[in-house]
């Protein structure tokens, strides 16, 4: 009977055994069989848009962006009188250009924005251009942008006395009084290159000031002349807030448009740096604590 009864009870363990083996095996495989029908993912640092990243492709669409969007979404596709397109859903979704391609070829007319015949290889090529920049955009904290600050601080404070006259609006002991203190190289760096927008900052490191707005002045056909903070202008329409405080628009096609803006001369500036020059500039504003 005890022989009987062990021998029951070993064949019952070896069953059980059996049965959690079996259900193991199931699992393994239908994992297995999940991960194979998973897509690839998007995003990481060797893919764009679903695709594998193509330097060539991306430096190709960089140059057509610039030529065909850039007027409205600006050079680096933060927006400007068009929407950022980073963060476009259009973009984010968009695969191999089969979203861009459509927006680009039917064009958005009620928002202005025109039509393009362009064939599949340059729309992809866009595209590959916009999926480069969201990708920056979401690892720009894995980036690390080290020793920057690398040029020669005397030749910088030459230049900023001397040729680049940039003492004639900027002091040392005003308005860029301890400016390495409140932005990091990478930061200052930018504001001198392509500083913020004139509504944001009159100078480089001051605080915000009503100064500071682009002023415009639209003539009328009747030889009326309005002038007021800039709202907006583009290729179709130029917007403003007259000094009463009210909205005023008007067909480009149909005034003359005069623009002033405070910040004119540091965006006329830029073409001009040579690359050492900007480096010496910055190495000056860096002693600037």
């Amino acid at each position: 009977m005890w022989c009987y009864l062990g021998r029951r009870h070993a064949c019952e363990r070896m069953n059980q055994a059996s049965a959690v083996g079996l259900v193991l095996l199931a699992l393994i495989a239908l994992s297995t069989r999940a991960r194979a029908q998973e897509p690839p993912q998007q995003g990481g640092p060797d893919t764009i848009g679903g695709g594998v990243q193509d330097p060539a492709s991306i430096e190709r669409g960089k140059k057509l962006f610039a030529a065909t969007c850039a007027f409205c979404h600006g050079e680096d596709a933060r927006g400007r009188s068009g929407p950022d397109l980073v963060r476009s859903a259009v973009v984010l979704h968009d695969v191999g250009g089969n979203l861009v391609g459509q927006v680009v070829r039917n064009g958005r007319p009620e928002k202005g924005m025109p039509a393009f015949s362009l064939d599949n290889d340059k729309v992809s090529d866009i595209a590959a251009f916009l999926h480069s920049r969201t990708h920056l955009a979401a690892n720009r904290f894995t980036y690390v942008i080290s020793g920057l600050v690398t040029g020669d601080a005397r030749a910088g404070e030459a230049y900023f006395n001397g040729p680049g006259t940039c003492n004639t609006c900027h002091s040392p002991e005003k308005d860029l009084a301890h400016i390495a203190s409140k932005y990091d190289a990478t930061e200052l760096q930018s504001r001198f290159l392509s500083p913020p927008s004139p509504e944001h900052s009159t100078l480089i490191g001051a605080e915000p000031k009503p100064a500071a707005v682009v002023e415009v002045t639209v003539k009328l056909p009747s030889g009326e002349s309005v002038t007021g903070a800039l709202v907006e202008a583009d290729t179709f329409d130029v917007a403003l807030v007259d000094s009463a405080g009210w909205y005023r628009s008007y067909p480009r096609s149909e005034v003359a448009v005069e623009i002033r803006d405070p910040l004119q001369a540091h965006r006329d500036m830029l073409p001009k740096y040579t690359d050492t020059l900007m480096h010496n500039m910055l190495a000056y504003l860096e002693t600037l604590k």
